[in-house]
């Protein structure tokens, strides 16, 4: 049996002020059995959850807090010193407020500084309330923190301590350990080429498409609409997951970009049309699960349009956006598979098969948003066509298991790919 890729490495794990502070003693432990040192740093507020002796015990090294200790012995550099010595560096569970000072780069406490004196692999594992791991601030500074060269796990789904369900939970302890061991391995030589990808998808290209448009009537008006993004996001996941190289055109969300993949951010349908057309010759599977807007304003206006007398109507002129994916369509590649959404509120199939003929699309996924649980929330409920098969309808599913079920149905009938 091959040594774990933690063997021998000095970890430090960052422990901050969450409800999920007690996971930290199970994170040590399993760092712990597989051969690493780790040192334990705290802020203050996490404290208040787990006690200091416990995960000092644990980890069998001093736990620190404080940039300046009380001696005056010179060990006030020790952030600059852990920082070389550390082999990767987790903060988990990490808070809302410690993941703004990260990316905004304060240096306040024994974490944060000696996050900005580390030369190895940061990993950030949010853990917070529902409402707060969506704030835009809170995804803004996510993703601030991935440019800075941050690597962040998404948080889980799951029950949380304010008795709400959804994203919120830090990421389990076997799964943050798992992926310190992979940033260990592909870090440790940065001239090494990058690690093939397996698993079903891989060699292929995947072109994805998710969220709204929006479409300017003045510099702070638009035409929009509720999407969010989940089922792109979710098909990019899984299929980057699946082993393919995956290129997520976006418009805008407060999602936290998938792993692993390129992500390019519209606004408009044009932009979205431009950079979807750019790229559709090297992919292998296009799913087209964005709402794109059919309308736009012919003639957006430059500054803000005033309110007039009371109940004066404004018009605005709307025109045809580009219908990309009657041209994605149109210029198919030989073996390239193209997926399209439909969302319907008359005669579902019906309009969604003819769409499926007219746009020369290999699978459509249809649902009608009057049924309860389906359209733009975090669950749908779909039913897939094909080109040359029978219709399949899925039962009310979380979006994360829409993206699976579809991919294994299109992966099937792909005989070049079911290897």
């Amino acid at each position: 049996m091959s040594a774990s890729p933690l063997s021998d490495r000095h970890l430090i794990l960052g422990v901050t002020g969450s409800i999920a502070a007690y996971k930290a003693a199970l994170l040590v432990r399993r760092f712990k059995t597989a051969g690493a040192e780790v040192q334990v740093l705290m802020t203050s507020a996490a404290e208040r959850f787990v006690p200091a002796l416990t995960l000092g015990t644990l980890s069998e090294r001093e736990v620190l807090t404080d940039i300046f200790p009380e001696n005056e012995d010179g060990s006030w550099t020790q952030h600059v010193t852990l920082g070389e010595w550390a082999d990767a560096f987790v903060v988990a569970p990490a808070t809302a407020q410690t993941i703004a000072k990260l990316a905004h780069g304060f240096c306040d406490s024994m974490l944060t500084a000696t996050a900005l004196s580390a030369r190895a692999p940061v990993l950030v594992c949010p853990a917070m309330d529902r409402e707060m791991y969506r704030h835009a601030a809170t995804q803004r500074n996510l993703e601030r923190l991935r440019d800075n060269g941050y690597k962040v796990m998404p948080a889980a789904h799951g029950e949380l301590a304010s008795g709400l369900e959804g994203q919120g939970r830090m990421p389990a302890p076997k799964d943050i350990a798992a992926r310190v061991g992979a940033l260990i391995e592909t870090s440790a030589d940065d001239d090494a080429p990058s690690p093939q990808l397996s698993g079903p998808l891989a060699g292929a290209h995947v072109l994805v498409t998710a969220g709204p448009t929006r479409e300017p009537i003045d510099p702070v008006r638009m035409l929009t609409n509720p999407s969010t993004g989940t089922m792109g996001y979710a098909l990019a996941r899984e299929a980057a997951r699946r082993g393919a190289s995956v290129t997520l055109v976006s418009g805008p969300t407060a999602l936290s970009p998938p792993e692993a993949v390129d992500v390019v951010r519209v606004d408009t349908a044009r932009e979205m049309n431009d950079a979807v057309q750019a790229r559709r010759e090297d992919a292998d599977y296009v799913f087209m699960a964005a709402a794109v807007a059919d309308y736009t304003p012919a003639h957006p206006s430059d500054s803000k349009h005033k309110k007039t007398e009371e109940d004066a109507p404004l018009t605005v002129q709307l025109r045809r956006t580009p219908d990309i994916l009657r041209t994605l369509g149109a210029h198919k590649q030989p073996g390239q598979v193209l997926v399209g959404f439909a969302l319907e509120t008359d005669a579902p199939r019906r309009h969604a098969r003819r769409k499926l003929e007219q746009k020369n699309l290999d699978w459509i996924v249809v649902n009608n948003p009057a049924e309860d649980g389906a359209g733009f929330g975090p669950t749908n409920r779909v039913t897939l066509l094909r080109r040359d098969g029978p219709p399949e309808s899925l039962p009310l599913l979380p979006k994360a298991e829409v993206a699976e079920a579809l991919l294994d149905r299109v992966l099937a009938a792909a005989p070049h790919r079911s290897q």
